[in-house]
């Protein structure tokens, strides 16, 4: 690998400048700005490669889709990476423009650098560099880039099943990748699903003079009752039937988790509290973090919340109510068994508006993708990764990989400090160049598996 990082050391401005460009141009997926000209920038950009490439339409109106085909032999990887970024706001809380790529303290900062422009590009990069000094990829490779990933990727699922034989791979390369607070190499074997929704419910025409409490229903209270039934204080989701679904870790699973070195108390830190809902700790806390499933009040309305008085008595109110699903939930479940406790217990009005999900799905430590990762991350920092079995956050790994049979791993140039969809994104300039040293000896390693 030495003429590899040499040509990488060699073009490290180069690099840099490219990653600017893409991060320059915005691609923000809940407003669509930028998203045809982005989608243009990552098809020319693997074109450059010598990829073979096209622009899939999920529906008319959608995202395309870019996906690029490079290099040939019995082996296939599929890497999965999406172009869309999340919106910048609020714009004051950043130190410099977030479309305005700048270098300052060993960072690079600007909207999507981490998240998810920066592990497009050092896989591209990397690419370019065994071309240059190694030669012929010793496998194939498909790229599968999407534009509405920070969305939910609501029209992901009934294409890919759609459209299999553009997935099917050996192994997958999964979007996303970063160290943990000591500076490890992380990977990751899958993801939790969602179940995205909003409680809603009425009890009037229209609001009421707050005196009228004594005799009017409140729609507010009636949600908060509502929500209230969902879980306990000791952070029990109460959700009739949901918790005799939840698959619990195998004995792979533990045995992955027991060579996690869980640093809680730089995380506590981090967020400002000195101890975990419920009081547990250590490898319960753990266990719980990645294998249980999640029942979150994202946010919630009803009458005024202004500045200042206005009594009032609420007509309607609404939650937005997350679900992060482990191994034997899905959305279609969850939502069914949210509709029947609601009902079961007296809450028929309370309606369900269904506005995303996604499916859980990891992989077996054992497949050729992850032990290749595993070596290229021993070869590049001198010393082993942690492994997770699947991330607390969610990615459509099922539609992607799994409902496929093909094996997924995650690795990349990110880091605990990057402010992922919040202000002053950013990724450490070191880590970018080691993600890109790294996927040289990833490409090595899995093809010689």
């Amino acid at each position: 690998m030495h003429t590899f990082n040499h040509y990488v050391d060699q073009h490290i401005t180069q690099f840099l400048d490219e990653l600017k460009s893409f991060c320059a141009q915005p691609s923000i997926a809940a407003t669509g700005e930028g998203i045809p000209e982005m989608a243009d920038l990552v098809r020319e950009t693997l074109a450059d490669l010598g990829a073979e490439v096209q622009l899939l339409r999920l529906t008319p109106d959608s995202p395309p889709i870019v996906y690029g085909t490079l290099g040939q032999g019995d082996k296939t990887l599929l890497i999965y990476n999406h172009y869309d970024v999340q919106p910048a706001d609020p714009l004051e809380l950043w130190d410099s423009p977030p479309f305005e790529p700048t270098i300052r303290d060993g960072k690079i900062y600007g909207r999507g650098v981490s998240d998810n422009k920066g592990h497009i590009m050092n896989r591209v990069q990397a690419i370019r560099a065994w071309l240059e000094t190694v030669g012929p990829l010793p496998f194939k490779i498909n790229w599968f880039i999407e534009g509405e990933e920070e969305v939910g990727s609501p029209h992901l699922e009934a294409f890919c099943m759609e459209n299999a034989h553009l997935l099917r791979a050996d192994g997958c390369l999964w979007e996303m990748g970063n160290k943990d607070e000591a500076g490890r190499q992380v990977l990751t074997l899958g993801a939790k699903g969602l179940l995205y929704v909003e409680l809603s419910g009425q009890s009037l025409n229209g609001d009421q003079h707050s005196a009228l409490g004594t005799l009017a229903p409140n729609a507010a209270w009636r949600l908060v009752w509502a929500l209230n039934s969902l879980k306990a204080p000791d952070e029990t989701i109460l959700i009739d039937g949901l918790m005799e679904h939840v698959a619990p870790p195998d004995e792979t699973d533990l045995a992955l988790l027991r060579t996690i070195p869980f640093e809680e108390e730089k995380m506590q830190a981090n967020m400002g509290i000195d101890r975990w809902v419920g009081g547990v700790s250590g490898f319960e806390a753990l266990q719980r973090h990645l294998f249980q499933p999640t029942c979150t009040i994202c946010g919630i309305d009803g009458g005024y919340t202004g500045r200042g008085q206005k009594t009032v008595l609420p007509a309607q109110a609404r939650a937005k109510v997350g679900f992060r699903l482990v191994p034997n939930l899905t959305p279609e479940l969850v939502a069914n068994l949210l509709r029947q406790h609601l009902d079961r217990h007296g809450f028929e009005d309370i309606q369900i508006n269904i506005l995303g999900g996604e499916h859980p799905g990891k992989s077996d430590p054992h497949a050729d993708v992850v032990q290749a990762a595993v070596a290229a991350a021993q070869a590049q920092y001198g010393e082993a990764p942690v492994v997770y079995p699947l991330s607390p956050g969610t990615g459509p790994v099922w539609p992607i990989a799994v409902a496929h049979g093909t094996p997924l791993v995650s690795f990349g140039s990110s880091y605990r400090g990057a402010n992922l969809h919040a202000p002053n994104e950013n990724l450490r300039v070191d880590d970018y160049i080691e993600g890109i040293r790294m996927m040289g000896h990833f490409i090595k390693s899995f093809g010689a598996k």
